[in-house]
């Protein structure tokens, strides 16, 4: 989850026992462990449970649903919506991602590659916050590495954005601008010996950011493009309000140079959004679907019926 920080701080450098990380700009250039702008908030983590083995919501007398601290368990689907080629056969509840995951052993991945246009931010009052990325690890493993954009409010102010993160350490956001109707092509790529390629591109600007990271212990064991609802700072934070972003489009997503569609990816949900059927060449859509955007115990409750 993407985490929100209180304080805005000066730059803080990045802890160099989790990772090395050396950036490679073109044209560009990037702000080490700076919050977003106006809405404190860094790139995130693994995804977040609602759903347990065999299917068993959460139930009255748990813990809060929403605390990111478990690890979605998928479970048996009989139908999901929309065009999709019928490669699906999983779905998974989520407090703070929705998209799709490949899944697989320890290994399975070494690459994962989407496109998104990014979403306008339609903001009232208050902060809501919305990431949009592409990444390895996260929805089996305790690591993720992950490259995207944002869009934020504050107020009535909108505020984008474009990120990277190889969690757990903190995020770095890039100083390039992001405007909506941009398109970005994201890719994530082990590279051997825990080192990775993280390169984000803004065909539209003309800019592209390439990353190269160490990570150890990455398990390499899921690939996956995610819409998310960023969380607090604490490792029990809850998911924070929801930008309304109306729809993201992603398309052309491949995970080891072949179309996710192909690798019987888990469709995950989360509350105030849908998620549309994959196509065959791996495209699909999550759209706003809530009202307030705000993610509470009561919200998860009127989602799940319980």
């Amino acid at each position: 989850m993407r985490r929100k920080w209180p304080v805005v701080t000066a730059a803080i450098p990045l802890a160099i026992g989790w990772a090395l990380v050396a950036a490679h700009p073109a044209a560009a250039s990037i702000r080490h462990g700076v919050p977003g702008p106006g809405a404190q908030v860094w790139p995130g983590g693994p995804v977040s449970q609602l759903s347990e083995p065999g299917g068993r919501m959460s139930e009255p007398g748990d813990a809060f649903p929403g605390a990111p601290t478990g690890i979605v368990t998928p479970r048996a689907s009989s139908s999901q919506s929309g065009g999709q080629s019928g490669g699906q056969d999983t779905s998974a509840s989520s407090s703070n991602w929705a998209g799709y995951a490949a899944t697989g052993a320890s290994g399975s991945f070494t690459s994962v590659s989407a496109s998104w246009t990014q979403p306008t931010a339609s903001c009232t009052t208050g902060s809501q916050y919305a990431a949009f990325w592409v990444g390895l690890d996260g929805y089996t493993g305790k690591t993720v590495e992950q490259i995207g954009t944002e869009a934020d409010c504050s107020g009535p102010n909108p505020q984008y954005y474009a990120w990277y993160e190889v969690y757990p350490g903190a995020g770095v956001n890039f100083a390039n601008p992001v405007r909506p109707g941009d398109t970005f092509t994201g890719t994530v790529t082990a590279q051997g010996n825990e080192k990775f390629q993280l390169v984000l591109t803004d065909t539209t600007r003309g800019w592209t950011q390439t990353i190269s990271a160490t990570q150890a212990g990455a398990d390499l064991s899921s690939a996956e493009a995610i819409a998310e609802a960023p969380s607090g700072p604490s490792a029990n934070s809850s998911p924070l309000p929801l930008t309304n972003f109306g729809s993201v489009g992603f398309t052309g997503v491949t995970a080891n140079g072949t179309s996710l569609d192909t690798l019987d990816p888990v469709q995950i949900s989360m509350p105030n959004t849908s998620v549309a059927g994959m196509a065959s060449d791996g495209s699909f859509s999550v759209t706003y679907a809530g009202t307030s955007g705000n993610h509470t115990g009561n919200d998860f409750a009127q989602w799940f019926g319980i």
